[in-house]
């Protein structure tokens, strides 16, 4: 898990000024920050998050939106696949970062380092 704790160190959104923050790890999971937004044409802002790795090679990426609600994303080998939302979920790939979209307007920004199966 050093590979999340150090990429959420280094994750940063050059347009928005955010930067996550990795606050604790216990080598499985780990607790920090990541660029949320919670709704159409929100700026993005610290999301207090937690990844919580299997040894199967899924993870949920829980994060707390600004709304108060908590979104959870599930991860097979390092790919988003679905949501707690019924909404549609949809991702792309910048750089060395993943932006994940949960209609109709949420959006995560998460280091593709930190989802790398170990």
């Amino acid at each position: 898990m050093l590979r999340f704790a150090l990429a959420l160190g280094l994750l940063s959104s050059p347009a928005m000024a955010q930067v996550a923050t990795q606050s604790g790890t216990d080598g499985q999971n780990a607790l920090g920050t990541v660029p949320c937004a919670a709704a159409a044409g929100a700026p993005l802002q610290s999301c207090n998050a937690e990844l919580r790795r299997r040894d199967d090679g899924t993870a949920t990426l829980a994060v707390l939106l600004p709304t108060g609600d908590v979104r959870n994303i599930y991860f097979t080998n390092g790919i988003p696949d679905s949501s707690s939302s019924a909404s549609k979920l949809s991702y792309e790939t910048l750089g060395d970062m993943m932006v994940i979209y949960v209609e109709p307007g949420e959006v995560f920004e998460i280091p593709k380092a930190a989802l790398n199966t170990q």
